[in-house]
């Protein structure tokens, strides 16, 4: 079981309804700190890629129709100085979306023996 979960597609399903098209960036943290609070991550990116696939077949969506997925750098800042054609936009979930967490789940298949 890879790290995509309930909030990820939560969140790809408004993302693709208002533009139809998604890049779906995975930051490279196998073995490395994402960040505060991210210091665990053993997934690879074909893990990572394929659990991604999966969850998202499961509602029809399809790989380079819908959306991509695209490894990149690890990120852990972005800063930009203008605004040239696109936007930044925090979307907001309920509390049952916002609360998972991907340490947790982490945490829970480690407990569970499945990690």
């Amino acid at each position: 079981m890879a790290p995509w979960h309930d909030g990820h597609q939560a969140l790809f399903k408004r993302c693709v309804a208002k533009t139809g098209q998604v890049i779906i960036q995975v930051r490279d943290v196998q073995g490395v700190s994402g960040g505060i609070g991210q210091d665990d991550n053993p997934f690879d990116w074909v893990a990572v890629s394929s659990s991604i696939e999966t969850w998202l077949l499961e509602d029809g969506f399809r790989r380079g129709v819908e959306y991509e997925i695209m490894l990149v750098t690890n990120i852990v800042n972005i800063t930009y100085g203008r605004r040239v054609g696109y936007s930044f936009e925090e979307e907001v979930f309920e509390k049952s979306v916002t609360e998972i967490s991907a340490t947790e789940i982490r945490k829970k298949l480690r407990e569970e023996g499945r990690l």
